[in-house]
């Protein structure tokens, strides 16, 4: 019996991409031989060819292939469908559950479609471009995407994967830390998608000051695009604490993140990717629920993974402009205790 092929569907963004990391992995463990495509945004290319899982005893690559497709782009579009229906794939796995996602495998005319069921999914009306619809029983999403490989075929829901830093991105990132004279340091995040869940950058900036000043430890700021007003927000409330604003490529990031004494953020990409390569973090949760979106890493050790959420916290997805209430309940001297203990715990 021939191996299957598999198509997975997983666009964005950086935070839900890692998420998918165990399952796809767990699906690679169970059909070693099997043809896996992932298909994703350009942006986060160079993010899943970093992704390796366990294979026949060896390290291999999650994904055979990696094709890119902008969902927004007609042009984009008219060229991954027929590429698509030439393929002939006998399963897709919309990781995703948006119509932008489960769109592609219907008009690509895959046979076998498997993705969430109404119960789980958001978008009203998306699972009825599903030959599958998995009702999940599990919580984390990364767990859900587990459910979704299972029904796809894979022995276990989930499986370990590891995340390859290039060793050249990792001496230039190490270098250019050691021109500010940082050997070691803590990273924060402090902005992301939603500003709601974000906590304030003037406790950012105070937090800074407690590092540098407790710990004898210089912060080093995480900021993206269109996150420059936030950074600068933190850097003019840090005073002399001198934190250094990096907003380097992703390769780079990874690198900053896997060498840091502890990384600090909300519910964001460059935390969850801290989480997967290793680092000892601290997330700082309001809205949304980190039962479901938290730090995801099985194995372990739960103290290296430390969440803050105010018991008065109300599980939300509404997009707001400013800090949900339940943040501003999180004290500096909160964080920076938590902080410390991880700091100290791995002197």
């Amino acid at each position: 019996m021939s191996e299957p092929s598999f198509l997975v569907v997983r666009l964005g963004s950086l935070g839900d991409i890692v998420h998918t990391f165990p399952a796809v992995a767990g699906l690679q463990e169970s059909f070693p031989n099997a043809k896996i495509v992932w298909l994703t945004h350009p942006r986060w290319t160079s993010l899943i060819e970093t992704g390796c899982g366990s294979s026949l005893n060896k390290t291999s690559p999650l994904a055979s292939e990696i094709w890119e497709v902008e969902s927004r782009s007609y042009a984009s579009l008219r060229e991954i469908i027929p590429r698509l229906r030439k393929q002939h794939f006998t399963t897709a796995i919309d990781y995703q559950g948006l119509w932008k996602s489960a769109m592609l495998p219907f008009l690509g005319r895959v046979p076998r479609r498997i993705g969430f069921s109404s119960q789980t999914i958001r978008e009203f009306g998306v699972p009825v471009l599903y030959t599958d619809r998995v009702r999940c029983k599990t919580v984390h999403i990364a767990d859900q995407n587990g459910e979704l490989s299972q029904r796809a075929g894979a022995r276990n829901p989930v499986a370990p994967f590891t995340l390859a830093v290039s060793a050249l991105q990792e001496a230039f990132v190490l270098q250019l830390l050691r021109g500010f004279s940082i050997d070691n340091y803590v990273v924060l995040s402090p902005a992301g998608g939603w500003r709601s869940k974000c906590w304030p950058p003037e406790r950012y900036g105070k937090l800074c000051q407690q590092i540098r000043a407790q710990l004898g430890l210089r912060c080093v700021l995480n900021f993206g695009p269109g996150e420059n007003a936030c950074a600068a927000a933190v850097k003019a409330a840090s005073g002399d604490a001198e934190p250094v604003a990096y907003n380097g490529s992703l390769a780079q990031l990874m690198t900053l993140l896997r060498n840091a004494r502890c990384v600090v953020g909300g519910d964001t990409g460059p935390l969850h990717l801290g989480v997967a390569l290793g680092a000892p973090v601290v997330a700082l949760f309001g809205p949304t629920d980190p039962a479901r979106n938290g730090p995801y890493s099985p194995g372990t050790c739960p103290e290296k993974l430390v969440v803050l959420r105010s018991p008065n916290a109300k599980t939300t997805h509404k997009r707001g402009n400013e800090p949900d209430p339940s943040l501003l309940d999180l004290s500096v001297a909160t964080v920076f205790d938590a902080v410390r203990k991880q700091v100290e715990a791995r002197q």
